[in-house]
């Protein structure tokens, strides 16, 4: 039986209530708010600031200069070196300050007064947690095929091509029995391109979560805090060299697999040296409107990101 907020009345008799026409009893509103369940962020984990500060103090762009390969060749007393004298030069990396994300808010003065909780800062809370969903959607969902392309593919491995990551067309198939070997070949791959062990990590899926979690060697591959405080973006644990983050804002790709239409999903891998993150401008201000009596809130981030080393990032 649906409740409908009060007691029935007997004919004849006024219904009373916040649905009648009186208004005798009030509507009494939960002094707390439902809790919103955001989708937790990643990539404040996963990329490096290193460049930050430049873009603060010089402008919209910044040069990451890089580091040549020098060669090195067999010598035997007496050689002429002439020809094997080497002026290494390697391409710079240009990193954009060319996204912005912003909010605006705006609450009448009759209702900020009238208001029994503190709207305008609920609103801005809620402002501030969309705004990094949508910075974290926006990067990983336009990094994921950004990696070296001996880190993914059919072929992967940049040593021994021996690794089937998937491909379009061709995708990895994953389940309980082998999602475990999936990911140590990722970390093999990384190993394959000479990337530091350190800091090395994983996103995945939600479904792909529940997969490790219900494999049977889940609990000899998990280290580190088992008390759930790990939970905290999406981070879930360590396998091989990874530490493995599930997030929601991986958005499927639309692909045809044996002539059918399917969904697959990037899995990104890498090492934070591979994607680097810059926010020029985060603010926020309160504003009186000028065309009514009113409060409005306001937020801004500017910022850029940009895939450094490719070759240490790769795609199952």
């Amino acid at each position: 039986m649906a409740l409908t907020g009060q007691v029935p009345a007997a004919a004849g008799y006024p219904v009373g209530g916040s649905s009648a026409a009186s208004k005798y009893t009030p509507v009494i509103y939960a002094k707390k708010l439902l809790v919103k369940f955001y989708l937790k962020t990643v990539f404040g984990e996963i990329a490096n600031r290193d460049y930050e500060g430049d873009i603060k103090d010089i402008g919209d762009k910044v040069w990451i200069r890089t580091i040549p390969d020098v060669t090195v060749f067999d010598y035997y007393k007496g050689m002429d070196l002439t020809s094997k004298r080497q002026t290494p030069e390697a391409n710079a990396v240009e990193l954009d300050i060319s996204h912005a994300k912003a909010y605006s808010i705006a609450i009448d003065d009759i209702d900020k007064l009238q208001y029994d909780l503190n709207m305008l800062d609920e609103w801005a809370r809620d402002g501030s947690e969309h705004m990094g969903i949508a910075i974290d959607r926006t990067i990983l969902n336009d990094i994921y095929a950004s990696g070296a392309t001996y880190n993914q593919g059919a072929s992967a491995g940049r040593v021994s091509a021996a690794y089937n990551l998937g491909a379009t067309g061709s995708p990895a198939l994953l389940t309980r029995g082998n999602v475990l070997d999936y990911i140590v070949w990722c970390d093999s791959v990384l190993s394959e391109a000479n990337v530091p062990i350190n800091d090395r990590w994983m996103i995945i899926p939600e479904w792909v979560k529940s997969l490790i979690n219900t494999s049977d060697l889940r609990s000899a591959l998990f280290t580190g805090d088992q008390s759930n405080q790990n939970l905290r973006n999406g981070k879930i644990g360590q396998i091989s060299n990874f530490t493995i983050y599930a997030s929601n804002n991986l958005i499927g790709i639309s692909d045809t697999v044996n002539s059918v239409s399917a969904t697959c999903w990037p899995i990104i891998f890498g090492q934070k040296n591979a994607l680097t993150f810059a926010s020029q401008l985060v603010k926020n201000r309160v504003l009186e409107l000028q065309n009514t009596f009113g409060t409005v809130m306001e937020g801004l981030q500017v910022f850029g990101y940009q895939v450094a080393k490719a070759d240490a990032m790769g795609m199952l």
